[in-house]
């Protein structure tokens, strides 16, 4: 049994005894563990490894559990992180895909969701990570089938070290050719990290057309409010240019109104899935609308998900793609 089937059987086995005392909320075959270092408790394995935060129980197999706000069904769901793994992975990449770009995938959802819970308070009261896209992940459960399973447990317990710790396991769907570095792709305001690079995305002409080039036309009205929001100023829209670019040639800042504004914090509050990169080619502004033409899709840092696919079609295994994309990093087992 996989371990996604295994945490749902596990689900069911919950309910059926919650009069016995496995009541919603509580995580089933939860293990007392043993005091550490103050936030945090040491994995199965040795001290310098990236470490599980403290405030995650772990069941008989040493795998942490989770309590998941399921949107979808408005309330908090607790579960083993391998079955949340593979909600994600159904979310994040079609269950027909290679399945090294879909164990790739795998390393970096497991990190994400580590990395998130030490570092953040979910927005949802009483749950550890939500599946809210806004919050976290995508998450698709009823997408999942074998091949994601078997990604899932392949992979079980892997993720991103960067000396010791864990890292933000930066991923998107398409880099238009290059990735970008955190501070020019999120405009990353704590300092470039140490595993993050800019390199060749590897894509290939299986991607689709609309993750490699786009084209989208905004009200000026629409534009201008989306500038106030990240501090343009003016009652009217006079003009809007790209100001400054990025070594991967992205957009860092934007003209808005004579004022620079950050082009990654415009492409949020104008829409990432209508301007769907700062990887921008024209910008034109006539007759009361701005018209975007760009490459890509999403911020450009970390593993590019159509890349890692061109990538296993070629053959390359899941942490060839993975180190590809990252530096100074290494793969290693928390469970």
């Amino acid at each position: 049994m996989t371990k996604c089937k295994r945490g749902r059987a596990l689900a069911a086995l919950c309910a059926i005894l919650m009069l016995a005392g496995c009541a919603a909320g509580e995580r089933p075959l939860a293990t007392a563990v043993p005091e550490q270092t103050p936030g945090v408790v040491l994995s199965p394995a040795q001290a310098g490894k990236p470490q599980i935060p403290k405030k995650l129980e772990l069941n008989e197999d040493g795998e942490p559990l989770l309590d998941v706000y399921d949107v979808k069904r408005s309330q908090v769901v607790s579960m083993p992180i391998e079955e949340y793994v593979c909600g994600v992975l159904a979310g994040e990449m079609r269950g027909d895909w290679p399945l090294e770009a879909l164990k790739a995938q795998a390393i970096l959802a497991r990190t994400f969701v580590l990395k998130f819970i030490q570092e953040k308070e979910s927005r949802y009261p009483g749950a550890d990570i939500s599946t809210d896209i806004e919050e976290a992940q995508a998450y698709e459960p009823a997408a999942v089938n074998e091949r994601i399973e078997q990604a899932v447990e392949e992979t079980r317990g892997l993720v991103l070290s960067s000396g010791g710790e864990l890292p933000y396991a930066w991923f998107h769907a398409h880099s238009g050719g290059q990735t970008a570095l955190a501070e020019e792709g999120l405009d990353y305001k704590d300092g470039e990290p140490p595993y993050t690079r800019s390199v060749a995305g590897m894509e290939d002409d299986n991607a689709d057309e609309e993750a490699a080039q786009w084209e989208a036309s905004f009200p000026a009205a629409q534009v201008l409010k989306a500038a106030q929001q990240t501090g343009a100023s003016g009652n009217q829209l006079t003009e809007i240019s790209v100001a400054e670019r990025g070594e991967s040639g992205r957009a860092t800042r934007l003209s808005v109104n004579g004022k620079a504004v950050s082009a990654a914090a415009f492409r949020i509050a104008l829409g990432s899935t209508e301007m769907r990169s700062t990887l921008i080619d024209s910008i034109t502004f006539s007759d009361g609308r701005v018209v975007i033409s760009g490459r890509g899709y999403g911020h450009g840092v970390g593993m590019s998900q159509w890349g890692a696919y061109a990538m296993a079609q070629d053959g390359e295994q899941a942490q060839d793609i993975v180190l590809h994309y990252f530096q100074n990093v290494e793969i290693v087992p928390l469970w």
